[in-house]
């Protein structure tokens, strides 16, 4: 799979440079890695967006220089509080969880387009995988948006032996991930782990009362893999 997943972002990139936000998760950290493997070190930016104070910033550190790509480090924190403070003003001083869970992200991926668009000819990269995204674990114009996205179809178990084929620190791959707000980690929230989630998007089955549950949650959140709807057909 690595050798096929190189030769894919080589033909999809092209003789672009690529900009990916690195947060020192598995997912940043195997698509970071896949495209210099693919593309060479010196075409790939890295951008470290912490909101402010980040607990575990050190791993997005510990990624750049492990693959001794450029990278940026840009506190969103100021544009973060400015919406939020805006939102209190003329919206209502009780800000949703709905939009402070998403909010930072969307803010990232701005983020990312506008240091592409500094440096030129880029191309953004999506870390979104299989599982987070059969869930409805993204964010709509947030970390599911990008220019191509090498890792979107493969299972989280896939994608943590693609980052070991890679030669990735055990550390970064295996680290737990977390919502970034409430302090639980993805499982968590869930109710059920990532081993469980990815036996039944491979086999079809499972428990029915978690199978119930993760369908539920897929169905509540497809309008973030579909296309937004139009009216009419026009050729």
């Amino acid at each position: 799979m690595k050798e096929e997943l190189i030769k894919w972002v080589q033909e999809t990139v092209g003789n672009a440079t690529v900009v990916i936000g690195i947060s020192g998760g598995k997912d940043s950290s195997v698509v970071a890695a896949l495209c210099v493997a693919a593309l060479g070190k010196d075409r790939v930016v890295g951008v470290l967006m912490p909101d402010g104070k980040q607990h575990d910033i050190d791993k997005s550190y510990e990624l750049v220089n492990f693959l001794g790509i450029k990278y940026y480090l840009i506190d969103i924190a100021e544009i973060t509080e400015a919406s939020r403070e805006s939102i209190r003003r003329t919206v209502g001083p009780e800000l949703t969880y709905q939009l402070r869970s998403n909010l930072a992200a969307r803010i990232r991926m701005t983020t990312l387009y506008n240091v592409a668009a500094m440096i030129g000819n880029c191309r953004v990269a999506n870390t979104c995988n299989y599982s987070e995204d059969y869930v409805g674990y993204s964010t709509k114009y947030g970390d599911s948006a990008g220019d191509f996205a090498p890792i979107q179809n493969l299972l989280v178990r896939e994608v943590k032996a693609l980052g070991y084929e890679l030669g990735l620190p055990k550390d970064l791959i295996e680290k737990v991930p977390e919502d970034g707000l409430s302090g639980k980690t993805d499982e968590d929230n869930f109710g059920f782990t990532y081993n469980q989630l990815d036996d039944y998007l491979e086999t079809g089955k499972g428990d029915p009362a978690l199978i119930e549950k993760i369908e539920k949650m897929h169905r509540a959140n497809l309008h973030k893999l579909r296309l937004m709807p139009k009216f009419g057909n026009r050729e």
